[in-house]
């Protein structure tokens, strides 16, 4: 990497970083000053509220790391035309295009960072309501006397889950049928025990009964044996409901596929799973659109940097909320719907880079 790439991407990730944390931090002060005396009323002393807000950093930081890159990029570039720097690089033989690259792969390297703190952030939020007392806390590491509706019609009835030691007690699971070639089944076993290496559960000592539709019932005991239907990991059983925005990618991909076996309509939901991925793809889209925009008036000083992120931001963010209800809908692809925002910035992006001069 030579001098002026370093140049560059130093100013750019101080941008960045400032952003990516300063505007998070400064909506979660007034938030907390909003609801400071509500807080104060559930019995919460000053530093368990100031530490609950903590866990809001990562919800915020992923809604605003589009905006944190657009930021960084406008000012990086518009400062860099503003002192002339511009020109002196261009007249050493660096193209506007070679001189932006480390923009480029920096905007993805956000991509990234903006997918994994996307991923941390429904836990985080989780624990945040739980400290603010607006959420029973969830048990960590055991769960008693429960019933978990899984995948394909299955219930399951379990007297205790140890998720340290991967151990299940005193288990009932039923499946209600739907023919002679999918009959009802009732299957308990002592104990279950989980292997990590293989991803499955193993049942002990239990009977399985199959009951036809005649009344006849087919029962035989087992010493250890596997259930298909039992994929959950432990952590899995000893989760509660949750709305989809309180659920990771792979969470909401598992969700997404049992509503569709059950027949229902997913639309919503697949907006919501693939913004999962658009979002973060935004940084570099963002970043390909706000290089060649901001040299078109490189001299206009802080305040024309200020307004074009802005006036961005706000178009950007009213094409996200009219793609989720286009793709709630039907009418048009909810993956589609939801990258279109993309599409849109991106078509713009090139047409303004085939007008920068190099």
């Amino acid at each position: 990497m030579r001098l002026l790439d370093r140049y560059v991407l130093r100013s750019w990730v101080m941008i960045f970083g400032l952003t990516a944390i300063g505007f998070p931090v400064v909506s979660i002060m007034i938030n907390m000053t909003d609801n400071l005396e509500r807080l104060l009323d559930r019995g919460l002393k000053l530093p368990e509220i100031v530490e609950s807000y903590m866990y809001a950093l990562p919800e915020n930081i992923f809604l605003v790391m589009p905006a944190a890159v657009l930021f960084a990029t406008v000012f990086t570039i518009g400062n860099l035309g503003r002192h002339s720097e511009l020109t002196a690089a261009k007249a050493g033989g660096w193209s506007f295009h070679r001189l932006a690259l480390p923009i480029y792969l920096a905007a993805i390297g956000a991509a990234g960072l903006s997918f994994v703190v996307g991923e941390l952030a429904p836990e985080a939020t989780s624990k945040q309501l739980e400290l603010q007392k607006a959420k029973v806390a969830k048990p960590r590491t055991a769960r008693y006397n429960f019933v978990f509706r899984a995948d394909q019609g299955w219930v399951y009835t379990i007297r205790s889950l140890d998720v340290q030691h991967r151990m299940l007690r005193q288990l009932v699971f039923e499946r209600q049928g739907k023919g002679p070639d999918y009959p009802n089944l009732a299957i308990t076993a002592d104990s279950a025990t989980y292997n990590d290496t293989l991803r499955t559960w193993q049942l002990w000592n239990g009977t399985s009964r199959r009951l036809l539709e005649n009344g006849t019932q087919v029962t035989y005991r087992f010493a250890s044996a596997r259930l298909r239907a039992l994929s959950q990991e432990p952590v899995d059983l000893l989760a509660e409901p949750k709305a989809p925005e309180e659920m990771r990618y792979r969470e909401l991909t598992r969700y997404i596929e049992a509503l569709q076996r059950s027949g229902n309509d997913t639309s919503k939901i697949e907006v919501d799973r693939a913004l999962k991925i658009a979002l973060p793809a935004t940084c570099l889209v963002i970043a390909l659109f706000g290089a060649p925009l901001a040299i078109t008036s490189p001299r206009q000083g802080t305040a024309i940097g200020i307004a074009i992120s802005l006036g961005t931001t706000v178009v950007f963010l009213s094409f996200i909320q009219l793609s989720k209800a286009v793709g709630v809908t039907g009418v048009v692809n909810p993956v589609a719907a939801a990258w279109a925002p993309n599409a849109i910035f991106l078509a713009a992006a090139v047409w303004l880079i085939s007008r920068v001069r190099s």
